[in-house]
Order: structure tokens, then sequence, then C-alpha cells
């Protein structure tokens, strides 16, 4: 997850019950693993005093930042949400780095072909 990432902040209030994700996505950012995965990306931790819903502010590698309510999102979501996000932005360097235009844009009548599908190996193993 932290491969994708450039700074991390974690901001809940210790007395808050909604506090469980962040608290989660904080052990997995300061997890072995996940340090090693990005030891550059910086894991902060805010505790505060007021009644403002927790919150995980991410940074990706390419600058832009993303404020996530973490109040009523399970862990899991909010991982899951910088995972594709972060592959998105891999897919994206991959085509830059080979001199294709981004976005991919594809032609309306590429859109509306028809798909020939696959046929299982089982199905086939069956008729014979």
């Amino acid at each position: 997850m932290l491969k994708f990432l450039s700074k991390v902040r974690v901001e809940y209030n210790a007395l808050d019950p909604r506090k469980a994700a962040c608290v989660e996505i904080l052990a997995q950012c300061n997890a072995r693993k996940a340090k090693e995965s990005n030891p550059s990306c910086q894991v902060e931790l805010q505790r505060r005093t007021d009644d403002s819903p927790p919150r995980i502010a991410v940074t990706y590698v390419n600058g832009v930042e993303e404020i996530i309510d973490a109040a009523g999102v399970p862990a899991q979501a909010i991982r899951q949400r910088i995972f594709d996000r972060g592959q998105l932005l891999e897919t994206e360097q991959m085509f830059r780095e080979a001199g294709e235009p981004w976005p991919v844009l594809i032609p309306e009548e590429e859109i509306h072909q028809s798909f020939p599908g696959t046929k299982p190996k089982k199905a086939e193993e069956q008729k014979l």
C-alpha cells in the first residue's frame, strides 16, 4: 500500500469510537513489510481533541493529496481505495514511459464491437 504514497497523515480523537479504521490503517502503515516497501513514505499521527470526524490524508507519489473521511468506512475499503488509485498511477506511468498518450482513448466503434468470448477449458474437454 505504501509504495504508491509519499505521505500518510492520520488524524483522530483518541476518545472517538469512530477511530477504528484510522487505528487499523496506522498499524498497517507502521508494519515492517509496509515500511520496507517504501522507506521514504512519511507516516504521521495527529491526535485531535475536537469532535471532528477521524480522517486520513494520503499524498500519492505524483503529489496528489486525497483526504478520506474514516468515520464510517472500514479500513479494508480505505486500503483498497489507496491500492486502486496507486494501480492507476502505475499504469499511467507505464504508458507515459512507453511514449503512449494518457488517458487512453478508445474509438467509439471499438467500444461497441462484440467480443467472441472464450470457452472454459473443462467445457472443451467434455466435448472430446
